[in-house]
Formats: C-alpha cells, sequence, structure tokens
C-alpha cells in the first residue's frame, strides 16, 4: 500500500505446510545429480503423501501443491528443513531421516507431476481491494460524501484518512467505545477484509480544504500543536496508518472528538493531554489544524494483475538459474495467504528480505494478490 510495488515481496514463499524460517537466496543452487522418480514415488508414497497427495496435491486448506514445483527448489526446502532453517517439526524430522539422494528423488518425482488443475474458485475474487472498497462507500456517501468529503457540520470528512486507523475507529463504533447509534449499526455486519478495502478506497481520495472556522485563534493553536505532531505529524498529517490526520478535518467534529478524551473516550495519552486544555485551548487546536492542507494518506494502488506480473518475473521466469523461486500460480490460496502474512508479520517466517517487502500490506492486499494466483492455471 505505502508502496504498491509487490515484485519479490512473494519470492520463496513456497512449500512447507507453515515452515517458520526461510531466507532469500543470492547465489546460484547448488547443481544436483537429477533425481530417480521411480525411488521418489516410493518415498512420496511413504512419507508425504498424506498431506501433499500422491498426485502432489495438498490434502487441505493451507497445504501446499507439490506438483510440477521445480526440481530446485524442491530440493533447496528439503536441504532447509533438514539443516533446521526451516522450523515444520513434522518436516524437519521427516527431512533429517533422508539422504541427500532421498531428497533428489523426492524432487524429481513431484516436479514429474503433472501441474494441479485449478479448481472453480467460488471465493475467488478478481477486482482489487480498491474495486470492493468503492462498491462499499455507498453505503457511507449519505453523510460523509461520495469521495469521502463531507459537507455537513460536525461529520467527519474521510478523504485522505489513514486506512488503518478508519477500521479501528469503525470497529470502536460496533463496541459502544464511541457513543453514535447510526455507526454502530453501519456496516457491523461486514468482514474485517471489507472494511479494510473500505479504508483503502477513503484513504486514496483526496480531501478538500476548509474554509476558516468562525470560532477558535489559530495562531494560539499552533503554539498548542506542538505537543501533537509527534503523533498526528506535522501541520497534522499522519504518517502512521494507525494516527488519524488532523489536517483540513470539519471543524465541530475535532471539537467534540477531542472533548470526548474529557469523559467516555479511552486512551491514555490523549487523555492525559487533553486533560490540561480549556474550552478555548480545544477550539484554537482546532481552528489551527482545520486551516493545514489536507493530503491523502495513500496513492492509488495499483492494480493486482500489475502486482502479479512483477512477480513473475521470479516466479515464472525458468530462464533465472540464480533464485530457486517457487511456482505460484495454480497454487492453494490459502497457504499463499498464510505465508505472505508470515513474513509480512515476521513470525512464523524470518526473511529480512520478505518482511521488508510484505510489511506494508493489508490483510486485503494479500488476500487479492493470493487469490489471483490462486485462480490462475499451473504450468
Amino acid at each position: 500500500m505505502k508502496s504498491l510495488v509487490l515484485g519479490a515481496a512473494l519470492v520463496l514463499m513456497l512449500v512447507g505446510c507453515g515452515e517458520r524460517r526461510e531466507t532469500a537466496p543470492t547465489a546460484a543452487p547448488q547443481i544436483s545429480p537429477a533425481g530417480d522418480v521411480n525411488a521418489g514415488k516410493a518415498l512420496a508414497e511413504r512419507s508425504c503423501k498424506s498431506c501433499h497427495g500422491l498426485d502432489g496435491k495438498g490434502a487441505g486448506p493451507a497445504i501446499p501443491h507439490l506438483a510440477a514445483q521445480r526440481e530446485r527448489y524442491l530440493v533447496a526446502a528439503l536441504r532447509e528443513y533438514k539443516e533446521g532453517r526451516r522450523h515444520h517439526s513434522g518436516l524437519r524430522e521427516l527431512a533429517k531421516k533422508m539422504t541427500e539422494a532421498d531428497i533428489r528423488d523426492i524432487a524429481a518425482y513431484y516436479a514429474a507431476q503433472p501441474a494441479v488443475a485449478a479448481g472453480p474458485g467460488a471465493d475467488i475474487k478478481h477486482s482489487s481491494p480498491y474495486e470492493q472498497g468503492k462498491k462499499l462507500s455507498e453505503a457511507c456517501t449519505g453523510c460523509h460524501g461520495a469521495d469521502g468529503n463531507a459537507t455537513e457540520t460536525g461529520t467527519p470528512s474521510l478523504a485522505g484518512q489513514q486506512p488503518a486507523y478508519l477500521v479501528a475507529a469503525i470497529h470502536e463504533y460496533h463496541r459502544g467505545d464511541r457513543a453514535l447509534g447510526t455507526m454502530q449499526s453501519m456496516l457491523s455486519d461486514s468482514h474485517r477484509l471489507d472494511l479494510e478495502n473500505l479504508a483503502l478506497y477513503f484513504s486514496v481520495q483526496k480531501p478538500v480544504q476548509r474554509a476558516a472556522p468562525k470560532r477558535g485563534d489559530p495562531k494560539a493553536g499552533e503554539a498548542l500543536s506542538t505537543a501533537c505532531g509527534g503523533c498526528h505529524g506535522a501541520y497534522g498529517v499522519s504518517r502512521d496508518m494507525q494516527t488519524p490526520s488532523l489536517a483540513g478535518q470539519d471543524f465541530e467534529y475535532l471539537v467534540k472528538a477531542t472533548k470526548a478524551y474529557w469523559t467516555i473516550r479511552k486512551n491514555w495519552g490523549m487523555q492525559r493531554y487533553v486533560a490540561g486544555l480549556s474550552e478555548k485551548d480545544v477550539d484554537d487546536l482546532t481552528a489551527y489544524y482545520v486551516l493545514q492542507e489536507p493530503r491523502a494518506a495513500e496513492a492509488m494502488p495499483t492494480p493486482t494483475q500489475e502486482l502479479a506480473e512483477k512477480c513473475n518475473r521470479c516466479h515464472d521466469d525458468e530462464s533465472n538459474l540464480a533464485m530457486a523461486a517457487p511456482k505460484m500460480r495454480g497454487q492453494d490460496k490459502d497457504y499463499l495467504i498464510m505465508a505472505l502474512r508470515n513474513y509480512r508479520d515476521d513470525g512464523d517466517r524470518e526473511s529480512s528480505t520478505m518482511h521488508r517487502m510484505s510489511f506494508p500490506y493489508s490483510n486485503a492486499m494479500i488476500e487479492s494478490i493470493a487469490s489471483w494466483y490462486a485462480s490462475q492455471p499451473a504450468k
């Protein structure tokens, strides 16, 4: 999202039933003699088919398909399990018992199997998170404006707002942490991914400049804003997805939201700061932020298919022998989602390159690109 060049963010994401540690290769893989397909079949029958099937098709959600996978990648993956560099406990124990010949044979067998045919894909969504969010935004236009620029006094603008903050705010309404009956009922049945899509749509809309408020002293408010800039950004333009931008927001809404920390809203930092403000201070501080130039939090996202095309430079280029990158087309959707989330969160898998590349992406974006790959015919 902050930068939607997903490119190599999915490199080495494949194969492993939840393995825990992978590092992006930087050198050509070790060249080994070709394995024995028949010997590999016998090994697969004994050790692999319960999860990956004798035909190389994952036996359930989040289990990767091995059929027609690159042989050099399968060899590299099994070696990493054997050496303890991948941390799926079951696969580590299996790999420890394998000889180098066993590894080559199993890899040769699965690489020789026909690719798994893509399923009907009833849950595959080909539209981008942005497009889905635009459709969901129709429920919000009555109050917040068609593009998120509210015109009603006391109603916040959503255009250009930080996406993670918008998702959190909607959940606060649903929980009753913010007392507004209308918002408590709106989108209450929405899946979190839907809310992320909606937030992404509003975050890229261009916010409009507000007229000067009728009360409050902006110059006095500027002096008070010093303590706010550390979280809400210089001039009220936040660079943190969790923290709202204040620049160009509706005056009455900001006044009401700020005063709410005196009573019902719970945030230790905000409560501590607001406790020292007078009614006039709140008006002055708000007047300052209303007059600041607002900016969109996000750039227009790159379409999912275009992102995938960047990934294909590594994952579909058979001439690139310098990287043992796995094939991605036709892979299990749930496995792809799990793998990229693990890289992003740097928990179940550890790779500084993968973590850095995938860190900015929301669950909605991860699901979108995983869905696209899962729906493509495997090669």
